[in-house]
């Protein structure tokens, strides 16, 4: 049977459609002679000088009444052979029309001008093999190529391509231009790549004589066939041609003289009798819009009979489900790997992830490790128990101080209450109601208002009230000082001390909150925690919020000392014993506060700073105020000026 018989027929198709056709070539007939190189160099080249002078007697460029003219040369189908007939053809400028596929680092066609490749660019197909195998999900491939160099370009093309893609090669198998059937050894190792337990799907590269051999290979390994086993015008007219064939494809030629157009994806359908045919169920086209470029119809392919009408697969490993990663196997290529599970608090959202990812800050991993749960917000709300429990605890005293400002402002004219200055005493209880109140600034979600108000806030108004305390101590030792015949400190007796004392303790904290805003104030921040993402209040300089205790710190230990070295004054209504209490237990509570602070986090870390508040406010209150609100209410009578003078008689 005659080789490539097929390629045969389509010429003489053409030809005589040609010749028949008057619109075409009028008053032209086209004729053709078929030579066959035999794959080899010395036949082609003398095949070619006998085309181009035939005679009976061979002599080169001497042509003697001849009624043919040779226009131009259709050939050949492998590289080798069109390049040893383009040396003899371009020297008389004979337009050589190829048909076989030929990489860019053959030969430099712009040395050969009349040099025509009848097939688009070879590097097109790279990128459909690539989509072809992306569509299938086919990543465990081999390779065949042929033995030359048009086969090593080849691989070192496509196998980067291949590891960008995620694609592995399962083997790569050099294989010669002719396959010697009777060479059983090299048969054999054909055979055993193509019964690679894992690739199913193989990409050959040669040239025709090779898919031949192959084929045969092929049908070996079907389970149901293992028991069988002149001129220059032409030359310009070719260069600009463009028309439409009979399918309605545009036929032209690109500036490097390469068919315009992409290629076809072949279904090539085998039946036991050893015969195939031919079904176009695709095509790659890298000049198509609308991203077609690449098109397939899978409901038309027929797979071989050994998948059972089934789309093969073609893996190493398989998929890894959401939920777990890609480990990779000790000396194995990167399509073969184990599939580990996510690590806490990481996932994996899609098959096959090379790594897991973490939640975004305001989600957490769900127990599958495949998907983010939103984190619940969490804040000290007046809605749940514990908040609803302080804030009713903070009106309640502010409720009390209130009524404890209300009964001295009504005893206002009686002697205990006139005693240690009127006025410190109700500036100490406005500040003690204003510390307990202070405390609802830390319920609630932080917001920008409230972040900016909460430490600053209560920093003030607790230094006014230590202020109070520290003025009630001072005017008492200088009240007794000044009793002593000649002593100096009588110009200090009066309200302008407790006064100036007052002020000046508060306004230093003020002015420490004042500096602390400008340069870096309080802001809402989100702090997340497991399965919760905590709102609160960044403190913005953590230096001047220790800033602000350390201040209040030192007034409450000067008041502490003061009142200390004056709590057995003799003084019928002496308030250094009950300031010495209250002072002692304002500075435990403070002191306890910087290490739970420092080891608390979240909701619980708003709790101790209001407890703190709380506590320390209530300390002041109780020690200070409860035995003269005890005088005052349950025992009137000792609250008598008679009863003062007779008690200090008794103490001298």
């Amino acid at each position: 049977m005659t080789k490539f018989y097929q390629h045969i027929l389509v010429l003489a198709f053409a030809e005589k459609e040609i010749n028949e056709n008057p619109n075409i070539l009028p008053n032209v007939t086209l004729g053709f002679h078929i030579y066959d190189s035999y794959y080899d160099a010395r036949m082609t080249y003398r095949t070619m000088l006998d085309l181009l002078f035939k005679s009976n007697s061979f002599f080169p460029n001497y042509k003697c009444d001849t009624q043919k003219n040779l226009l131009a040369s259709i050939g050949g189908l492998g590289s080798d052979t069109s390049f040893h007939m383009a040396d003899a053809l371009r020297i008389y400028k004979i337009p050589q029309l190829t048909y076989g596929s030929f990489p860019p680092e053959e030969r430099d066609s712009s040395q050969v001008p009349s040099f025509y490749r009848m097939v688009p660019n070879e590097a097109h197909q790279y990128m459909g093999i690539i989509s072809l195998l992306k569509h299938f999900g086919w990543t465990w491939v081999g390779l065949f190529a042929v033995n030359d160099n048009s086969g090593e370009y080849f691989l070192k093309t496509l196998e980067p391509l291949l590891s960008q893609n995620g694609i592995c090669s399962a083997f790569t198998q050099r294989i010669p231009k002719l396959l010697h059937f009777d060479n059983l050894d090299e048969m054999y190792d054909m055979y055993a790549l193509f019964m690679d337990a894992k690739a199913t799907t193989f990409i050959v590269y040669g040239e025709s004589q090779t898919i031949t051999g192959l084929r045969a290979i092929i049908f070996l390994r079907d389970p149901t066939n293992k028991e069988k086993a002149s001129l220059k015008k032409l030359h310009h007219f070719i260069h600009d041609i463009s028309f439409n064939n009979s399918a309605g494809e545009t036929v032209s030629f690109s500036e490097n003289r390469e068919m315009q157009g992409g290629f076809d994806i072949m279904n090539m359908i085998t039946f036991p009798n050893k015969s195939f045919i031919r079904l176009k169920i695709g095509w790659v086209n890298p000049n198509a819009f609308d991203g077609k470029e690449f098109n397939i119809h899978e409901d038309i392919i027929m797979w071989h009979n050994g998948f059972n009408q089934m789309m093969p697969v073609s893996i190493c490993s398989e998929s890894c489900h959401p939920g777990n990663q890609k480990k990779m196997m000790e000396g194995q290529k990167f399509c073969c790997y184990d599939c580990t599970p996510c690590p806490e608090g990481k996932i994996s959202n899609q098959n096959d992830m090379d790594d897991c990812f973490g939640c975004p800050e305001d989600q957490y991993a769900n127990k599958k490790k495949n998907g983010c749960i939103p984190k619940t917000i969490k804040f000290l709300s007046y809605e749940e128990p514990l908040g609803f429990s302080l804030a009713a605890l903070a009106l309640c005293f502010s409720l009390i101080t209130t009524l404890v400002l209300g009964t001295f402002v009504q005893h206002k004219d009686t002697p205990i209450v006139k005693a240690n200055n009127r006025d410190l005493t109700y500036a100490l209880l406005i500040a003690l109601l204003l510390c307990f109140l202070s405390s609802l600034l830390f319920i609630g979600h932080p917001g920008k208002v409230t972040c900016l108000l909460r430490q600053p806030t209560f920093g003030i108004v607790f230094s006014v009230a230590v202020s109070c305390v520290l003025a009630k101590t001072i005017t008492v030792v200088v009240a007794f000082m000044a009793t002593k015949p000649g002593s100096s400190m009588r110009k200090w007796v009066g309200k302008r001390l407790a006064n100036t004392i007052v002020l000046s303790g508060s306004l230093i904290q003020a002015i420490i909150c004042t500096v602390w805003l400008k340069m870096s104030p309080p802001f809402p921040a989100l702090d997340s925690v497991a399965e919760e993402t905590i709102v609160q209040c960044s403190k913005g300089s953590v230096t001047m919020f220790y800033c602000v205790l350390g201040y209040m710190g030192l007034l409450a230990l000067a008041s502490f000392i003061v009142a200390f070295a004056a709590r057995k004054l003799p003084d019928s209504f002496n308030e250094a014993k009950f300031i010495t209490f209250s002072m002692l237990l304002f500075c435990s509570v403070w002191l306890s506060f910087f290490p739970t602070y420092l080891s608390t986090k979240g909701k619980s870390l708003v709790v101790v700073e209001i407890f703190s508040i709380l506590s320390s406010s209530d300390g002041l209150l109780g020690c200070i105020f409860a035995p003269k609100c005890y005088v005052i209410v349950l025992k009137p009578e000792l609250n008598k000026k008679e009863q003062l003078i007779r008690r200090m008689k008794c103490r001298y």
